[in-house]
């Protein structure tokens, strides 16, 4: 039988990649550390990580060992949080979004779902997918609204992630233009011909996608301002400081001043879904909203449609 303490010595070394950093983190002495690892190993007649001067690496055991402890951890927590909520007067369910996704798409599928189901406390918590991911894989968000832009899934189908993703909708993005720029007028462009242009950032997502997308178009991206907000983002270009590539859903309210101009195909795109986790027991709240957000969704072309 593993030791599910001695899994959790493990993932810190894992995390923290040395036996003195992970003893720093549990409060403990190195040598217990070391001595918690080599008990696992005999135990499961088979090494764990590997040792050297430059710290501690993990074997192919230890790999599915921690990623076991990940899914263990979970579902604890889950557990814990379940329990939690057979005292509380009503059940809760917790969504993460980010806040475009979730401005598009929660406020009809949320009332649609308050009406459904009046015995749920709902909780909204805005987070990037880097940070909602993980909160559904840990238990402490019960799904999560994500997005991802050309490239993979952030879930891969059969991965050992602990979730499975569900694609809702491509979300189209579009150049920002002030109404005073020399391609305004156009139907649709290509970003090369943006190469002189000056550039404004609506988050940290859309900068490094655009710096890849203009080293495929053959320039170098001169930036002109940087935010975390898409609306800003156009403010500074109505204002003339630059132009900005913008997803299709952060285009509304329409912005007097400037103008929206589809990128032409291969057209970028971000691509939204939902995270649940994989659990041992039913998740009917969470499977609700999640199929109420695919149904607000549809319209948009939902991927695969």
């Amino acid at each position: 039988m593993i030791d599910v303490r001695r899994l959790g010595v493990l993932q810190a070394v894992a995390e923290h990649g040395s036996f003195n950093r992970a003893a720093a983190a549990l409060l403990l002495t190195p040598s217990a550390v070391s001595q918690q690892v080599a008990a696992l190993e005999r135990g499961l007649g088979t090494s764990v990580v590997e040792r050297s001067t430059r710290g501690v690496r993990l074997t192919e055991a230890g790999r599915l060992l921690v990623e076991a402890s990940t899914a263990i951890s979970a579902e604890l927590r889950n557990a814990q949080e379940r329990i939690g909520r057979l005292g509380a007067a009503r059940p809760r369910l917790t969504l993460a979004t980010f806040t475009s996704g979730g401005r598009h798409l929660l406020p009809v599928a949320l009332a649609r779902f308050a009406a459904e189901h009046p015995e749920v406390e709902l909780r909204i918590v805005e987070r990037e997918p880097e940070d909602s991911l993980p909160m559904v894989r840990e238990g402490t968000a019960d799904l999560a609204l994500a997005y991802h832009f050309d490239g993979p899934l952030p879930v891969l189908t059969g991965d050992r992630s602990g979730l499975d993703w569900t694609p809702l909708m491509d979300d189209p993005l579009a150049v920002v233009l002030p109404d005073g720029h020399r391609l305004a007028g156009r139907e649709a462009l290509d970003l090369a011909e943006l190469a002189d242009d000056r550039w404004v950032l609506g988050c940290l997502k859309t900068e490094a996608f655009l710096h890849r997308q203009a080293a495929l178009a053959g320039f170098e991206l001169r930036v002109a301002g940087s935010t975390t907000d898409y609306f800003f983002a156009r403010t500074l270009v109505a204002a003339g400081v630059g132009v900005s590539l913008v997803p299709s859903v952060a285009l509304e309210p329409v912005l007097p001043g400037t103008r929206a101009v589809p990128v032409r195909p291969p057209r970028p795109a971000r691509h939204f879904g939902i995270a649940l986790a994989r659990r041992g027991s039913p998740q009917p709240y969470a499977e609700a909203l999640a199929r109420l957000l695919g149904e607000q969704a549809a319209p948009a072309k939902p991927v695969g449609a």
